[in-house]
C-alpha cells in the first residue's frame, strides 16, 4: 500500500480522493451559509451551525475533514515539486508558453496557496472563537442554548476588507477547481475523450456556482444584513 501511495499515480490519487471529498464538504458548506440569505434573524442558520458543533460532528468529522486539507496540501506541493524538477530549465517554455493548457492547470499550486491563506484566516475567524476560546456570545432558539454564530458572521462581515478578502478567497478556489474537478475523475480514470469535455463544462459550472455563492453571501451579508 505504502508503495501505491509512493508512486507518482498513487500520489496523484490522493490528491485527487481528497480533492473530491472537499467537494462534497463545500457544497455542504455552502449549503448551510446560504441560510445568512434567510430573513430570520440567523435562526436557522444558527441551528444548522449548532448542529455541526455536535459531538459526533465536532470529533468525529472534522477530524476527518482536517485529515483531508493535509492530504490535499502536502501532496500537492510534492506533485508540484517533482513536475518542477522533471521539467527543469525547459519548465517555462513547456509550461507557461503552452497555448492548450487551461492557465489554471498551470498555476495550480499558487491557487492554492490563495485559498490555503484564505483557510487561515477563516478558521481565525469562526473556528477558534468557536471551538478554541469560546468568544461567542449565546442564544437560546426552542428551549436550546447555543453559540450566536450568525452574530459572530455577521460582525466579521460589516468590515469592508473582509468582505474583498473573502471575494479574493472565492475567486481562488473558483478558478482552482475549474481544473481540479475534472482532473480528479480524470485522475480516477472516470474520462474518455467525450467524458473529458463534459467534466470539463460540469467543473466549471460547478466552481463558478460555489465561488459566486460564498461572494454573494459575503456582499450580500454586508450591504443588508448589518
Amino acid at each position: 500500500m505504502s508503495t501505491i501511495f509512493g508512486s507518482s499515480i498513487g500520489r496523484k490519487l490522493l490528491m485527487s480522493l481528497s480533492g473530491l471529498f472537499l467537494v462534497v464538504f463545500l457544497i455542504v458548506h455552502l449549503s448551510i451559509n446560504l441560510l445568512l440569505l434567510v430573513p430570520d434573524g440567523g435562526q436557522m442558520f444558527n441551528v444548522a451551525a449548532n448542529f455541526m458543533a455536535l459531538p459526533l460532528i465536532k470529533y468525529g468529522m472534522q477530524p476527518v475533514l482536517f485529515a483531508g486539507f493535509i492530504v490535499h496540501i502536502i501532496y500537492a506541493a510534492i506533485l508540484t515539486a517533482q513536475n518542477n524538477k522533471a521539467r527543469g530549465s525547459s519548465k517555462y517554455a513547456s509550461g507557461n508558453n503552452t497555448k492548450d493548457v487551461m492557465w489554471a492547470s498551470k498555476n495550480m499550486f499558487v491557487l492554492g496557496l490563495t485559498v490555503l491563506a484564505f483557510l487561515a484566516v477563516h478558521l481565525a475567524d469562526f473556528w477558534v472563537p468557536l471551538q478554541i476560546t469560546h468568544a461567542v456570545d449565546s442564544v437560546t432558539i426552542d428551549g436550546v442554548e447555543m453559540h450566536n454564530t450568525y452574530a459572530l458572521v455577521n460582525a466579521s462581515l460589516s468590515e469592508a476588507w473582509r468582505v474583498v478578502l473573502y471575494v479574493i478567497g472565492a475567486l481562488g478556489l473558483t478558478i482552482h477547481l475549474t481544473h481540479g474537478f475534472w482532473s480528479a475523475f480524470q485522475t480516477l480514470g472516470l474520462s474518455n475523450n467525450i467524458w473529458r469535455c463534459r467534466w470539463t463544462v460540469i467543473g466549471i459550472a460547478f466552481a463558478w456556482i460555489v465561488g459566486l455563492g460564498f461572494t454573494a453571501i459575503a456582499i450580500l451579508q454586508f450591504a443588508f444584513y448589518q
